[in-house]
């Protein structure tokens, strides 16, 4: 298995990054809020994570000064997920800002938009735009219908987004469009926060270590729904192929907060490395039963048609709730970051606010 991306800290300069050349980060210091963002009527939802902006339209961010995409790439990875009440904006738009926030967020060139592995050629809203859809999972498609096969816990659904690919999503946007009258919320949690309850003991133990994430049973989707897996480029040279597996780092480092985080999940990660089975199995129960089981790591957020959702998955994950029978859709995109990598010199999201 590759080794993990750690900070090259022979050079002793703290501004060279670890990770394959191709996906390495431009962004080499922590960024900055200038709080151009803080006109807009907004409030964060709880201490931790998550921050909701009233009466604002992404689509004026985006015709606005560049400062506003800067500050909003930080807000939502400082925050974790930020929410937008009733947006008009396309997946074209989506897309668009998507592409601009990853840019201003110091993104490698050779990463763009995600294509997801299940995503079919040709389709209408274009190869970028994932359909998020309660009609597809009821006929048996995703990463939902493979953990409904071995749990009934709503929880199970936690997870990250395609963390199975060599170079993962940093940002993704959610939509959603259709949506039932009540039910159908998600929740997100910080990864800062997981790693800041573990002791300094276990967060030293767990920056020494990779974990292997893998979405094999992704060929078995395809072959069962009759859609031929997209084995060419998924948005990064390094994301091609059936192989749809990668080792990162247990803990890994935002580059945009310079803040460490956990970097395991309950549907991608099947075994952290260099420890046996069991040690494995249960070190990832552990890390998980923390973000399951800690509710004061979590916001909520309920659903209103046309609301807009973005979150920084390298620092969070989120998790659906299926309590409802009609149907609830929407438009996803992801953008792809850097090949993710620890760096020795990061901190703590709590070290760094002085908390």
């Amino acid at each position: 298995m590759p080794s993990a991306q750690f900070e090259d800290s022979t050079s002793g300069d703290t501004n060279i990054f670890g990770g394959n050349a191709k996906a390495r980060t431009r962004c080499t210091q922590p960024m900055v809020n200038s709080g151009s963002l803080n006109r807009f009527e907004h409030q964060d939802l709880t201490p931790v994570i998550g921050t909701e902006f009233k009466g604002v339209q992404v689509n004026d961010l985006l015709n606005g000064d560049e400062q506003f995409i800067k500050d909003l790439a930080v807000t939502i990875s400082e925050r974790g997920v930020v929410f937008f009440r009733d947006q008009v904006v396309t997946p074209q738009q989506m897309q668009t800002l998507c592409e601009r926030i990853t840019a201003a967020a110091g993104s490698p060139e050779s990463s763009g938009l995600h294509v997801h592995p299940l995503t079919e050629a040709g389709s209408e809203l274009g190869d970028q735009i994932s359909v998020i859809s309660s009609e597809k999972q009821k006929k048996g498609g995703g990463l939902t219908h493979q953990l409904s096969d071995v749990s009934r816990f709503a929880s199970a659904g936690w997870h990250a987004d395609i963390t199975f690919e060599p170079v993962p999503s940093d940002y993704a946007m959610l939509k959603i469009h259709t949506l039932p009258a009540t039910g159908g919320d998600t929740l997100w949690a910080s990864g800062y926060e997981i790693y800041d309850r573990l002791s300094p003991s276990m967060q030293k133990f767990l920056e020494g270590l990779t974990a292997t994430h893998d979405a094999k049973f992704f060929l078995e989707e395809a072959a069962r729904l009759g859609n031929p897996l997209r084995e060419d480029i998924r948005g990064s040279p390094l994301n091609q192929g059936p192989g749809l597996q990668a080792v990162h780092p247990v803990i890994r480092t935002n580059p945009v907060t310079g803040w460490k985080s956990v970097f395991v999940n309950k549907g991608f990660t099947k075994r952290i490395n260099g420890v046996t089975k069991d040690e494995s199995d249960l070190l990832l129960n552990y890390l998980i039963n923390l973000v399951t089981q800690n509710h004061d790591a979590q916001v909520r957020f309920k659903w209103n048609k046309n609301d807009l959702a973005i979150w920084d998955n390298r620092s969070n994950w989120h998790c659906a709730t299926y309590d409802y029978e009609a149907a609830r859709a929407g438009d996803r995109v992801c953008s792809l970051g850097e090949a993710p990598f620890l760096s020795l010199t990061s901190k703590s999201r709590k070290e760094a606010l002085g908390l």
